[in-house]
């Protein structure tokens, strides 16, 4: 109904279980309506009220009105028991109002999870012998992927009251359920020796490398980044064979109440689950979890797994902390879960940015973990037996002499034959052939950022006395600080002693200490970290310096506050830790070295 001015809407509200004190209420509005007549109304009283809502251009829905917070009234005990029930799987009948507890359709959707009320679904799931069963909502279900939707409603869809699914333990899929990730049917993480699947075996993850992952919160609203810290992983890998399941999923809390609770150790499977499911939210949630917690320590297994995701996206970036990261990516124990496959693509790639006897003793380092995967006894031959042809992507030639002589030409790896080659390769004038390849890779090529548009010296600057010079910095993509360039002697050639650092928010990241010699110009020298520093976007980051030399040096003025660097902006700003005068206006760390 609508009134007079257009303005006002009476709709009709039943309420046959609300309490007794909204029926009174209710009585006296129907009697106001009525105006007292007894022939007003031929509705029960007691089973409607009439509600006057003003209209708005703009509808506001519940969850605005009623913004997610903890109940702070006497409701909070009894939100808390009906979550827990539905966690045990009580099967409690709700008090008759407890649609009340819950303001939007969200949390009363959320009530539903592992809940018979209302189940027209069930699940047994479990081997023979240990199943348990778990209650679903079709609708529920069917909303939130197309392929339930098929199933429980399409052309061939088969109206069973029950589910069975063997392949999975109940808890892992009542995990799921609790944990709102998606259904994934028959994921599992096998071991080395496992089957193929879509060309690329699923390794066995080791609990390391799931703890690489960096912490992330437990639940964030779906398309939206992760941020914060989550739990210590556990192992998922364990056993003979197969693995047990990782997870069925993380569903329900994604189907059920549009949230994504994301985790280290499920992450993974959630994703191969999401795009086997036809959820693309919740793939693009794990890929952003992923993305943000990608590292050199588990780059290249999650690289092995990319097959998997069919995300080229999340491969690039794997491939780009393994180029620029990469001596420490192959030392990673991540580096002896990958499958051979990956193997292979690493060893031939020109990008790597590593000396090429870390590739060597990475690839030894893998074959030993794969013949214990293969249950072969760990000797020389049985390691160059798993290697295979693998073995001649190993650009041994190029190795510096000293690293083949003490290193390669004893590891026994090489036939007597193949020792004898290389070193004549090394010294002959006519070499001979080869089956390794015998170029050089390419590596990344630097870039440098220099902030200042000019440099200068005076008769008593620049002075260091031990003291810091630093500056802050953010980038606007993902780079890599490989090192600084900083300036020489200002009155003829010298040698500096330099201690540089990273640090972000006080954490130091990275720091080396070295000499370099300066020949007297107003050139910048390199200074490099043991290993490039990872740095995110958009967070400011400490670059300082502590120089040491009896000479005076050139000093950077005109400074910038902002550079274009190919691609990536930085930005920078002064550093409360610097001591001896740099800021941005002038000062010392001109350049910065990173690949991006």
């Amino acid at each position: 109904m609508v009134d007079e001015k257009g303005k006002n809407m009476k709709c009709l509200t039943f309420f046959l279980m609300l309490p007794e004190t909204v029926k009174n209420r209710s009585k006296k509005s129907s009697k106001k309506v009525g105006g007292g007549s007894s022939g007003s109304s031929k509705l029960p009283p007691a089973c409607y009220e009439i509600i006057t809502l003003k209209t708005k251009k703009k509808k506001k829905m519940a969850a605005d009105i009623f913004p997610r917070k903890k109940p702070a009234n006497s409701n909070a005990a009894a939100v808390q028991q009906y979550h827990q029930q539905n966690l045990n799987n009580n099967n409690i009948i709700p008090a008759p109002n407890w649609q009340g507890l819950y303001p939007t359709i969200r949390e009363r959707n959320a009530v539903m999870f592992n809940n018979d009320l209302m189940a027209d679904v069930h699940f047994v799931v479990g081997p023979p012998g240990g199943t348990q069963r778990l209650p679903g909502h079709k609708y529920v279900l069917a909303v939130g992927s197309s392929v339930f939707h098929a199933m429980f409603y399409g052309e061939l869809a088969e109206d069973k009251d029950e589910i069975r699914i063997p392949d999975v333990e109940p808890a892992a899929f009542l995990a799921m359920l609790n944990r709102q990730s998606l259904f994934v049917a028959g994921l599992w993480i096998w071991k080395q020796t496992g089957s193929v699947h879509g060309g690329c075996r699923r390794a066995q993850i080791s609990e390391q490398v799931l703890g690489s992952l960096e912490e992330q919160p437990g639940c964030f609203e779906s398309g939206q980044l992760p941020s914060g810290a989550a739990s210590r992983p556990q192992n998922v890998a364990s056993g003979e064979g197969l693995a047990k399941p990782v997870l069925w999923g993380t569903f329900s809390s994604y189907i059920y109440c549009d949230e994504i609770d994301l985790a280290a150790d499920t992450v993974l499977a959630t994703l191969y689950a999401a795009k086997k499911y036809i959820v693309p939210h919740l793939a693009r949630a794990c890929v952003n979890f992923l993305e943000t917690s990608l590292s050199a320590k588990n780059a290249c297994v999650l690289l092995s797994q990319s097959c998997l995701f069919e995300e080229p996206d999340l491969t690039e970036r794997c491939w780009e902390v393994i180029d620029a990261q990469a001596e420490l990516a192959l030392k990673s124990e991540g580096f002896c879960d990958i499958d051979f496959q990956t193997l292979e693509s690493i060893l031939q790639r020109e990008t790597l940015n590593a000396k090429e006897i870390v590739v060597f003793e990475a690839a030894l380092s893998w074959a030993e973990v794969e013949c214990q995967r293969q249950e072969m006894p760990v000797s020389i031959e049985n390691k160059r037996k798993v290697l295979g042809k693998a073995l001649y992507l190993i650009r041994i030639p190029t190795m510096a002499l000293d690293d083949f002589a003490n290193g390669a030409a004893q590891s026994g790896i090489l036939t007597l034959n193949e020792t004898n080659d290389i070193f004549l390769w090394y010294t002959a004038a006519k070499k001979p052939e080869l089956q390794f390849v015998s170029n050089a890779r390419k590596g990344l090529v630097p870039q440098r950022c220099h902030r200042f548009q000019s440099c200068a010296y005076r008769s008593n600057q620049w002075r260091y006395r031990g003291r810091c010079d630093s500056i802050q910095f953010a980038v606007d993509k993902r780079v890599f600080i490989a090192g600084f360039g900083l300036y020489g002697s200002s009155c003829g050639s010298a040698e500096y002693s330099a201690k540089i650092e990273l640090k972000r928010q006080g954490v130091i990241l990275g720091q080396n200490l070295s000499k370099y010699f300066s020949d007297g110009s107003s050139n910048t020298f390199p200074v490099w970290f043991e290993y490039p520093v990872q740095i995110e976007p958009d967070t400011f980051y400490t670059a300082s310096v502590i120089l040491d030399g009896n000479e005076l040096s050139y000093f950077g003025q005109e400074g910038m506050t902002e550079v274009q660097c190919g691609k990536v902006t930085v930005q920078f700003q002064c550093s409360s830790d610097s001591t001896n005068g740099t800021g941005v206006q002038g000062g010392q760390i001109p350049e910065l070295i990173f690949y991006a």
